[in-house]
């Protein structure tokens, strides 16, 4: 029986590598005393399970699961929740796309724990993709502490599935290769994994398929692509071709610029004050400003929002939203943040006590090719370039938000609640690890 795919420097093959457990995982490299302890890390506020331990999983915990309704749970147990630290987070995973690019320049970071490698071109150094594989695995566990899985295949599909019986079959060793194994042993994997678990098919869609019959991967290998078009589009269409093994997704190795960028986080404490919905919605222009800059763009609106908590019915509720367009194009942090505080004093109205505030940029354009106002004054904008460069540069080398502009304040008494978060061991020399 031939395998799905004879490896060679034309045809395309892909791995793709995911960071198990990616945020747990995080947690236990700083304490590795964790390593078994089953351990969720909760969302903004401390709500809701976003990442759950290996052990959490085996007790029948979904994703999502508020913490509330775990506590009885986490009491028997022993299960540890912990605050979101979103900036460790991002530290690991930059640090697990820099080991990656030393494999292979052809790379698209998919997600904070998932990259797509293309890796034909490179596998001339390996005695094969496993191999390869493997090596990357132990790289990224050595340098990082962090376990992942990588699944192998000659079209980002396959690959994505590949990985998903690498996690799930103790046998691969954390690697699968799809391009070799032959069809007959493909097959019989593909009829023991639910077509729901397909990269692309959303839960409509696979209530849409059970209805017709389809209900495992190799039952949406078999189907006409043609008629899956007819009945869901050229998506689905193209998701079974590369389920064949056709490749017919391109690896994105310059991710595309976002045509919005939305800043907002619910309050650890309900808010009454007009000063203190300000201060929350300055802080998020600020963020936003950043991932605006970051991707060298300009936006010409500026969207705020505020709203009450709409789970307590027995208070009133009130959601307004406004959107402010700029006279010109801008990215700057104290333009925007004027605009938008200026647009909140026109939604607000007193008597209420609101859960949540964020901002929405839109109408965006990529930097370079904004043409300039005749009424704008170059000097002006020549110094806005400059303080927003030099603001960047300061927050980078020190930390977020070590500059910032005054309206956000300093007690921020709305901020979040993240009662058990960790350290940032790896972004703050204050909380760095140290060694006994």
């Amino acid at each position: 029986m031939s395998s799905l795919n004879q490896n060679s420097n034309h045809a395309p093959l892909f791995a793709l590598v995911d960071v198990n457990n990616f945020y747990v995982s995080c947690e236990r490299v700083f304490a590795p005393q964790l390593e078994k302890t089953p351990m969720v890390v909760l969302s903004n506020n401390d709500g809701c399970a976003v990442a759950r331990s290996a052990e959490v999983k085996a007790l029948g915990v979904k994703m999502g699961t508020p913490w509330f309704q775990m506590k009885d749970l986490a009491k028997q147990h022993g299960i540890l929740a912990c605050s979101s630290n979103y900036t460790l987070y991002h530290d690991m995973s930059q640090r697990v796309v820099e080991i990656l690019r030393q494999f292979t320049p052809k790379l698209e970071a998919y997600s904070v724990d998932e990259s797509f490698l293309q890796i034909e071109s490179v596998l001339n150094a390996y005695e094969s993709p496993t191999h390869l594989g493997s090596e990357i695995k132990q790289r990224i566990k050595q340098w990082t502490g962090l376990p992942v899985c990588v699944g192998i295949a000659p079209s980002k599909t396959l690959a994505k599935f590949a990985n998903h019986l690498a996690k799930k079959n103790p046998s691969f060793n954390g690697v699968c290769d799809l391009s070799n194994m032959p069809k007959q042993e493909l097959y019989q994997w593909m009829s023991e994994v639910s077509a729901a678990e397909v990269w692309g098919v959303g839960r409509k869609i696979a209530k849409r398929l059970e209805a017709m019959g389809i209900h495992t991967v190799l039952d949406l290998v078999q189907v006409s692509p043609q008629m899956m078009r007819l009945q869901f589009g050229v998506v689905i269409e193209r998701l079974c071709y590369e389920l064949r093994g056709i490749s017919c997704l391109a690896l994105e190795e310059v991710a595309p610029p976002k045509q919005q960028i939305i800043a907002s986080r619910s309050f650890g404490k309900l808010v009454l004050s007009l000063e203190e919905l300000a201060e929350s919605v300055a802080t998020h222009t600020g963020r936003a400003a950043e991932k605006l800059r970051e991707q060298a763009s300009l936006t010409s609106s500026i969207s705020v929002f505020i709203q009450t908590n709409i789970f307590m019915r027995n208070e009133p509720q009130y959601s307004q939203s406004i959107q402010i367009p700029l006279a010109h194009p801008s990215d700057d942090t104290l333009v925007l943040t004027e605009m938008a505080i200026k647009g909140l004093k026109e939604i607000y109205k007193k008597g209420f006590r609101y859960k949540k505030a964020g901002v929405m940029l839109g109408l965006m354009t990529d930097k370079p090719v904004v043409q300039q106002s005749l009424f704008e004054d170059a000097k002006t904008r020549g110094q806005s370039v400059r303080l927003m460069k030099t603001l960047d540069s300061i927050n980078t080398r020190y930390g977020t938000h070590t500059l910032r502009v005054a309206a956000t304040g300093t007690d921020q008494a709305w901020k979040m609640k993240s009662e058990n978060v960790s350290p940032k061991y790896t972004s703050d020399w204050d909380q760095l690890p140290s060694v006994s």
